[in-house]
């Protein structure tokens, strides 16, 4: 079941949802939009010959961090990991999912690809 607008904001008044920091212009039909928060993660793929998850791969990605009023740049066909801006905190009877939003899809942006699906119970940034 997803929950309504009028039910987010039913939840975060009680403080079961909990969205810090929380504007509520953010509130949608049926979802909440979320930002992106300053840190990136930015893969160097040319630094090993593979992939290989069942072994410590330390430089496989790099940290970025914009300074200022510098934006972020994401250049074609690169991969980068990063997490929302806001701490998100449900209850253990709530999940969440994490969703691209279209309007940057009809451009060519994905801004999510990975497993969407939030915890009951979760607590902390989405990446």
């Amino acid at each position: 079941m997803l929950l309504s607008d009028r039910d987010i904001r039913a939840e975060i008044a009680k403080g079961r949802v909990v969205l810090t920091p929380y504007d509520e212009s953010m509130v949608q039909p049926s979802s909440v939009d979320v930002r992106l928060d300053r840190y990136f993660r930015v893969f160097e793929n040319h630094r090993y010959p593979h992939i290989d998850p069942s072994v410590e791969q330390p430089d496989l990605t790099r940290l970025v961090e914009p300074t200022g009023g510098e934006p972020f740049i994401l250049h074609p066909g690169e991969f980068v990991l990063a997490s929302t801006y806001e701490v998100v905190h449900l209850p253990d009877d709530v999940a969440g999912r994490l969703e691209g939003k279209s309007s940057l899809g009809r451009l060519g942006l994905l801004t999510h690809s990975t497993a969407g699906f939030v915890d009951p119970g979760f607590d902390g940034h989405v990446t």
